[in-house]
């Protein structure tokens, strides 16, 4: 198979599980990140035809279509983006510095959006294509300390539904996946009782894993999924049901 998928904060968690996933059945990966981690660096080397890292920090917007212009000069028209670089500053919105706000929005909302907009013009060309946004089921629950994390998966599902009406047409589907909580960095300070109370709250009595989630973005890329669009796929072991 001779597609490729560009995968953002694919250095670690989820986007290191998602990049193995894609790599194990045979697609190229044009890796985003801001670190090359021990990890996405065996990758590279395991992979080497396949894989390729590029090093940008998304936070910088106004190198995003200089970086669109790159990929596709370098490896032609993707198949497939996944928007799944994030960050989550923790702490409540009354002494959260403005810029972290800023931050947050940028990483999680803008970058995602520009990328779509220059990246999904080679998908219309080819009428056909993914963009599947990482979202998260804070998103719907909310959670003490992560409003403007929240707010920003919030918005990311809104634009995912408006830019899946937008490009149908034209063989392009649109789809969120919201993880409930995983082992990752991003969860590092949710540990002890906080941990177990989360896992009580599943029906399967466990949380999800990276690995559970990077299977069904394998779901959304595939053939079978050619009729679902403006959709959120939650995988969170059952915790919001």
């Amino acid at each position: 198979m001779s597609d490729y998928v560009i995968v953002t904060g694919a250095s670690k968690g989820l986007g290191l599980a998602t990049s193995k996933a894609l790599l194990n059945v045979g697609y190229k990966v044009v890796a985003i990140a801001r670190t090359f981690s021990d990890e996405l660096q065996a990758l590279t080397e395991t992979h080497s035809e396949l894989c390729h890292y590029i090093k940008s920090d998304l936070s910088d917007l106004e190198n995003i279509p200089k970086l669109c212009r790159q990929i596709t000069k370098q490896f032609g028209r993707p198949y497939g983006l996944i928007n799944n670089a994030a960050v989550g500053h923790d702490g409540v919105l009354a002494t959260m510095p403005n810029s972290d706000i800023d931050n947050i929005m940028r990483v999680n909302v803008q970058a995602p959006m520009l990328l779509s907009k220059y990246l999904m013009r080679s998908m219309l060309l080819n009428r056909t294509g993914r963009i599947i946004n990482i979202s998260s089921i804070i998103a719907k629950t909310g959670f003490n300390g992560l409003s403007v994390y929240g707010a920003s998966k919030a918005a990311l599902e809104g634009f995912t539904k408006s830019l899946a009406r937008e490009v149908g047409k034209a063989g392009v589907t649109v789809n969120c996946v919201a993880p409930g909580y995983m082992q990752t960095d991003m969860t590092d300070n949710l540990q002890g009782e906080k941990l177990e109370s989360v896992k009580r709250r599943s029906p399967l009595g466990k949380l999800a894993t990276v690995d559970d989630v990077a299977d069904m973005v394998m779901y959304l890329l595939s053939q079978q999924a050619k009729s679902i669009t403006g959709t959120v796929m939650t995988v969170d072991a059952g915790s919001t049901a």
